[in-house]
């Protein structure tokens, strides 16, 4: 008798994690992130990757997952609209510029992609740094950067 009630119990707790599973997986979306030399093509790894949803300064570390060859997962909130997208490099808080932005004046502000565009079909973003041709798969999106030169430190100052 007691062997059948703490079946019951067993599957229900099964039952209601399976619930709550399913219910927080739509509270999220999960995007696959490949960070690549804007010159080259190649895979970088970055010390840290800086993200953030919906125009808001907040950075969202905790999101972030980093893979051992390079590609990070990023996980935002359903809610969410647009994503903005930053690397490190030399375990410090430099950031790497974004070839989307590398011949703009303002290389350093932040360029928004639309979320559901990511999820649908995959994003490769724009490569002013060489002539690439890469592409995405839904749920992926794929940027170049370059390191900074001394331009960028001067005008920095």
């Amino acid at each position: 008798m007691q062997s059948k009630l703490s079946m019951r119990a067993l599957a229900g707790l099964a039952m209601a994690l399976a619930v709550f599973v399913a219910l927080h997986a739509q509270d999220v979306k999960t995007i696959s992130v490949k960070l690549r030399d804007g010159k080259t093509g190649a895979l970088v790894k970055a010390s840290n990757f800086l993200v953030r949803i919906d125009h808001h300064d907040t950075v969202l570390n905790e999101a972030v997952q980093m893979n051992d060859d390079g590609t990070v997962i990023v996980t935002v909130p359903a809610d969410a609209t647009e994503i903005s997208f930053k690397a490190t490099y030399n375990g410090s808080m430099e950031t790497y510029i974004n070839c989307d932005a590398a011949k703009q004046s303002d290389k350093e502000r932040d360029i928004w992609y639309p979320i559901a565009t990511i999820l649908k079909s995959g994003v490769v973003a724009p490569n002013e740094c060489s002539k690439t041709s890469y592409s995405a798969k839904p749920g992926e999106f794929v940027f170049f950067v370059r390191k900074r030169d001394w331009r960028d430190r001067e005008e920095d100052y």
